[in-house]
């Protein structure tokens, strides 16, 4: 394969580990991320720009002749920069390839309701679920009175993670609701879906396809959302992540493959949705069998950062072959050993919590891989934090153990004023 210059767009942990695999490639020319963090700069050219000002990704894929472009995070496929970068291409006769689907394709991820009804018009596994808004209200308590607790209320759109409630008490799953659609999330949650609880084991899938119903399974990994050891507290972006989770044994992820990878690609196909790129499968383990929590149309964080760490192919290529319709490689080669991500927050997340601390320790570790996520460089070059998931330390092992032991010294051997981590990565699967 000849050389690609590539634009790879977010500036989380996810993108760092997407970026630090991308960059071992052979085929890789130019590669650039935007708006990117202190630590992706190791494996690119940072670009100071919005994933979705639209207008500027297209000046910079002018300006440093993009070949592909890979989007990192939901916003810009849920507002249609496949769409908008494609027309701007088309009208140069320029060649541009898009890792990332369209926003038919990712309203799986831009609203609950579209995916639930997709869910149910191809028999795909799920929780019973409705609909409601504002002027359906005494239709909602009348289906809550149906449930058994808890109480899953989830925002209709995009709400940075934070839409879904779960609650224990029917008065207080009421009193939510009406919260949540006088505007607790603003505009996502104009719609509200009511699901019933699902009792099991969680775990993500992630598949890429090319738009023809080809695809590829990567190695699914297992994330940690509680703030709180022992999955307690609020819940997170992510506190770290275990790839593979033991239970996602070959039996049961035949039966995600039948029952809901196929299915799934087949209803897009069926409903005329050229999706190019990663589908997320979070799934939730009920006895034996697999259930879908939701869709996402992008990578996981924190579970890239194991997941990527595991996969030993040349992953551009693959990317290459899925934003051009013709998937051709069949299965990726994956490291035997497991890998265990652990996620440094800064103190009060994910509430209110101080930003521009000095990062301290070693950075470049010998037994680990880190992955920043909200850093930034100083006026000095020194590495500050700059958001609420500050960097993520990513350790290999023989097990989960082994790897969640390697990942906690290095952690160990940083400090940032109010660092916090869990200390208890992958101990429930022990």
């Amino acid at each position: 394969m000849e050389t690609v210059n590539v634009l790879l767009l977010g500036s989380g942990g996810r993108e760092a580990a997407i970026a630090w695999k991308l960059s071992q490639s052979p085929s890789m020319g130019k590669f650039f991320i935007a708006p990117g963090n202190a630590g992706t700069s190791a494996y690119g050219t940072n670009l100071p720009l919005k994933p979705t000002d639209f207008e500027a990704v297209y000046n910079a894929v002018c300006e440093h002749d993009i070949d592909l472009v890979v989007v990192g995070n939901e916003d810009p496929l849920v507002f249609g920069i496949r769409e908008a970068l494609t027309e701007k291409a088309a009208k140069d006769g320029r060649k541009l390839l898009i890792v990332g689907p369209g926003r038919e394709g990712a309203a799986l991820e831009g609203s609950k309701d579209f995916a639930k009804r997709f869910m149910e018009r191809y028999n795909i596994p799920t929780a019973r679920y409705a609909t409601f808004t504002a002027e359906t209200l005494e239709q909602a308590d009348s289906f809550l009175e149906t449930l058994l607790p808890p109480y899953v209320l989830k925002a209709d759109g995009l709400a940075a993670g934070k839409g879904v409630l779960i609650i224990d008490k029917l008065e207080e799953a009421k009193k939510s609701l009406r919260k949540m659609l006088a505007g607790q999330f603003g505009d996502a949650s104009a719609k509200v879906v009511i699901e019933e609880f699902l009792s099991g084991i969680e775990c993500s899938v992630f598949v890429l396809t090319d738009g023809s119903g080809r695809y590829l399974v990567l190695p699914p990994a297992k994330d940690y959302k509680r703030v709180g050891e022992g999955d307690t507290g609020l819940n997170t972006g992510g506190m770290g992540s275990v790839c593979p989770p033991p239970f996602c044994d070959d039996k049961f992820m035949a039966k995600v493959d039948e029952r809901i990878i196929r299915p799934t690609l087949e209803g897009l196909r069926k409903e005329g949705i050229d999706y190019r790129g990663f589908i997320f499968l979070g799934l939730i383990k009920c006895g034996s069998n697999p259930y879908v929590i939701e869709y996402n149309v992008r990578m996981g964080d924190p579970e890239t950062e194991s997941v990527m760490t595991r996969i030993a192919s040349d992953l551009l290529p693959v990317l290459v072959e899925t934003a051009s319709g013709e998937l051709t490689t069949s299965a990726l080669e994956e490291d035997p050993r497991t890998a265990v991500a652990v996620m440094a927050v800064s103190g009060g997340y994910p509430e209110a919590y101080e930003k521009g601390k000095v990062i301290t320790g070693n950075l470049n570790p010998e037994e680990s891989v880190i992955f920043h996520a909200g850093t930034k460089e100083g006026a000095d070059g020194e590495i500050l934090t700059s958001g609420g998931r500050v960097l993520a330390a990513v350790s290999y092992g023989e097990n989960i153990e082994d790897a969640a032991a390697r990942s906690y010294k290095t952690l160990e051997g940083l400090h940032f004023d109010g660092m916090y981590y869990r200390r208890d990565i992958g101990k429930d699967l022990l």
